[in-house]
């Protein structure tokens, strides 16, 4: 992989109204916060408000949920070691809502910058035997079309997009391809989705690189009341929504679970 040179930028995390899904584990006065680590070849430090949050944070990596007051922070991604946030590689202000839930991306542009992707995470309660689905394009990558048993059923997808939907638990298969060629960038492969959970999926690195991967976080326990609805084993009604979704998730997946209530540091292989 190769390194990537510190480069300036800065994002706006701005979350109110249009923002979705409410946490069931955030506190009434608190929102949660999961870092995903994207940039290839760059391990990090991460600040919150002038104090150490993450040391040594590495690439391909996932962290959290951190629990912050609602309110503004500021967010400083820096070198390894560095003395102090002076001095960021990228830089945020997340504007927080209480109770709810999010995710802050550091990756690599489509043309290979790194930057920084706010998103909100959808954890709304699952309906009986369903499990929910996010995937974000966030690779230095030119836009892919998504094929289902060879075929392909959407086309031109870019970065940083993100699209997602419940599905029936179970199984589904898919791959992708760069746009208009039949090279495959990710998969074949059968995956299985767990009922009653939401994956979020980050297709990170750069194509050009083969660095090309996944990193993913699962928050599990987004069960409704029972309700003798069986889990299916089939796609959802929206057969290339659903494709577009699994496709991202069949290499590389390492799964996170987002039960915990500090950050935690995981490296994804």
């Amino acid at each position: 992989m190769r390194r990537i040179a510190a480069a300036t930028a800065a994002a706006s995390l701005a979350v109110a109204a249009a923002l979705v899904g409410a946490s069931p584990a955030a506190a009434a006065d608190t929102a949660e916060v999961y870092v995903v680590h994207g940039v290839p070849g760059l391990t990090v430090d991460v600040y919150v408000d002038g104090a150490l949050a993450l040391d040594n944070f590495a690439p391909e990596t996932v962290a959290g949920p951190l629990d912050l007051p609602a309110g503004s922070h500021a967010v400083a991604i820096t070198a390894a070691d560095a003395a102090d946030d002076s001095n960021p590689v990228l830089s945020a202000t997340a504007d927080l809502a209480a109770g709810k839930s999010y995710s802050l991306v550091a990756h690599l542009s489509a043309d290979g910058s790194p930057t920084l992707t706010p998103y909100a995470n959808d954890i709304s309660t699952v309906s009986a035997g369903q499990a929910r689905l996010v995937v974000r394009h966030d690779a230095a990558a030119p836009a892919v079309d998504v094929r289902a048993g060879g075929a392909v059923v959407l086309s031109d997808v870019t970065n940083p997009n993100q699209g997602g939907l419940t599905v029936p638990a179970g199984t589904v298969n898919a791959d992708v391809v760069l746009a208009g060629t039949s090279t495959v960038v990710i998969g074949p492969a059968d995956v299985t989705l767990a009922e009653g959970s939401a994956t979020f999926v980050h297709a990170v690195g750069s194509a050009d690189d083969g660095t090309l991967t996944l990193v993913s976080f699962v928050i599990p326990g987004l069960h409704s009341a029972p309700g003798g609805v069986p889990a299916g084993t089939g796609p959802a009604d929206d057969p290339a929504a659903t494709v577009l979704v699994a496709a991202l998730l069949v290499v590389g997946l390492a799964l996170v679970v987002g039960g915990s209530r500090r950050f935690v540091a995981t490296r994804t292989h």
